[in-house]
């Protein structure tokens, strides 16, 4: 499947979704209110979605707390020096002022599903008639014994692109010659599948360029990871001897961090590193359990239009839904926001509706110009997001095949983040 800027954007527009109860509106106000609580790849889809379809007919207002977006796709390749920081950060200018959404760059600390209000934590509070959730991922607590948010700046996540990013491309670039760099992977499920294994290629990368001599050690508590065997070839290929990886059956499901020693201990074997990049477990955003739609853990929802099973009303987008087959991705909350803003529309303003379809492609890259991807198609069922059909890149493509990969991302890039701003 090869996509590009148009092919993606066109393959969005033909989404559509289901069919959910209109909406009674806000008391006293004369168009139906549509509240996005977070501007990702999720939120900010939905928002321009429902504002440009309904042509005014809807007033929408997106609360997103940062001025600036860093998609977390491509934030890999700015740690191995192949992207600038600039690059991948995004503004919503545009979406309020082409489209007339109300941006507001606040927090949401509450939702009332009662009286249909949202609260944000400088005072605000903003009615609604359907509430969108895409708050992205939090971490569990707990989830590394030794490590909390309150160690990130010494042990980084880089999960949520940004300064996170700036701050382990500074570590890594200031490792002494034949320095350690670790990472501990997350369990399943989690944001971005491919994205932790990707991040090692970069590491190396780099590494390979300005330390030759430094080791990475990869602690994974998984049995298997996305796109393995991809990954271990390129590794054997491009930074043979530099990568250790230490699974369950070694202790990785036993794995304690001491931010202030710089150790790993795996198991009781206590291993000195010089970066250590801690992933941990994760969930759906906080917004999301304030609002009494999750399980604890994730927000389940239905497949047909996204709305959560605990209220037709509210809608759970992305890295935060339960959804079923789709992997947690830029690509998959893209195409859930399509279908959800064709359902929310049609509830709204008695448009038509069509059936749901997904998408997703996951692209990764393993070394300048070796890129491989994942992917596949997906249809609402009574009970998930079933998947239809799929692909997967092979072990021992040609340079050339790799390379075309690459490009595409780089065309997929452009258009997803252009669907989203633009």
């Amino acid at each position: 499947m090869t996509l590009n800027r148009r092919d993606f954007i066109a393959v969005g527009a033909a989404t559509a979704a289901s069919l959910s109860a209109p909406a009674v509106l806000a008391d006293g106000h004369g168009k139906p209110r549509v509240v996005v609580i977070g501007g990702g790849s999720g939120g900010a889809t939905a928002a321009r979605y429902i504002a440009k379809d309904s042509k005014g007919a809807i007033d929408v207002t997106l609360v997103e707390p940062s001025r600036a977006y860093f998609t977390c796709y491509f934030s890999n390749l700015y740690i191995a020096g192949l992207t600038e920081l600039d690059d991948i950060s995004h503004t919503y200018g545009t979406l309020a002022a082409k489209y007339g959404i109300n941006v507001v760059h606040d927090w949401a600390v509450d939702v009332d599903r009662a009286s249909r209000t949202v609260s944000l934590a400088g005072g605000s509070v903003l009615p609604y008639d359907k509430l969108i959730l895409s708050p992205g991922i939090d971490f569990v607590e707990g989830a590394v014994p030794g490590w909390s948010v309150a160690a990130q700046n010494k042990m980084p996540h880089a999960y949520k692109a940004g300064s996170q990013s700036e701050l382990l491309k500074a570590q890594i670039m200031a490792m002494p010659q034949g320095g350690r760099f670790a990472m501990v992977a997350p369990p399943d499920p989690f944001r971005c599948p491919p994205g932790p294994y990707e991040r090692i290629s970069m590491v190396a990368h780099v590494l390979k360029q300005t330390n030759p001599t430094a080791k990475i050690l990869l602690v994974d508590p998984k049995e298997t990871f996305s796109k393995q065997a991809l990954f271990e070839e390129g590794w054997e290929r491009h930074y043979s001897g530099m990568i250790e990886r230490v699974g369950p059956d070694f202790g990785a499901t036993n794995v304690t961090v001491d931010p202030e020693a710089m150790t790993v201990d795996i198991d009781g074997s206590v291993e000195a590193v010089d970066v250590c990049n801690v992933i941990p477990a994760q969930k759906a955003g906080r917004i999301a359990d304030v609002a009494g739609v999750t399980d604890g853990n994730w927000a389940p929802v239905n497949a047909a239009d996204m709305s959560s099973k605990a209220d037709p009303d509210v809608h759970v987008l992305g890295d935060a839904a339960q959804q079923g087959d789709m992997p947690k991705s830029g690509f998959a909350a893209n195409s859930q926001a399509k279908v959800c803003a064709m359902a929310v529309r049609g509830a709204l303003t008695d448009s038509k509706v069509f059936p749901a379809k997904f998408t997703n492609t996951c692209w990764s890259l393993i070394a300048p110009d070796d890129g491989v991807k994942v992917g596949a198609t997906y249809e609402a069922t009574a009970e998930k997001i079933a998947k239809v059909d799929g692909f997967v890149s092979q072990t021992g493509e040609d340079a050339a095949t790799r390379k075309a990969t690459y490009e595409e991302s780089v065309g997929w890039y452009a258009g997803i983040t252009a669907d989203m701003f633009n």
